[in-house]
């Protein structure tokens, strides 16, 4: 899956599961690690486990599993790298504390 469908198929199956205030950053001009890092929220731990565990088998449904997956344990933040893309699921503290969307120059 190119990077453009890989990031559109990942922010419809995170809102599957109310994911809330889907970000898509665009870093290919910053970094050659990813193309997109899409971030959004989730009400509690349950719930970003649940979306990061919703986008990953959903993927494997697709033939494109992640790569990997960090954060399932404690459920403040998710990511899951597709390689192409990462998704980061977090929680509003969690996320309003690292910024990454001013980390990476993203309003």
């Amino acid at each position: 899956m190119q990077a453009e469908a890989l990031r559109d198929f990942i922010i419809d199956k995170a809102d599957d599961l109310k994911a809330r205030d889907i970000r898509v950053i665009d870093i290919r001009e910053k970094t050659d690690v990813t193309d997109f890092l899409v971030v959004c929220s989730g009400n509690s731990k349950t719930h970003v486990r649940s979306i990061a565990n919703h986008v990953a088998t959903e993927a494997k449904h697709v033939d494109n599993a992640p790569l990997g997956t960090e954060g399932e344990t404690d459920g403040e933040w998710v990511l899951v790298d597709f390689g192409d893309v990462v998704l980061h699921v977090m929680q509003d503290d969690t996320r309003d504390f690292y910024q990454l969307e001013k980390l990476w120059g993203h309003p």
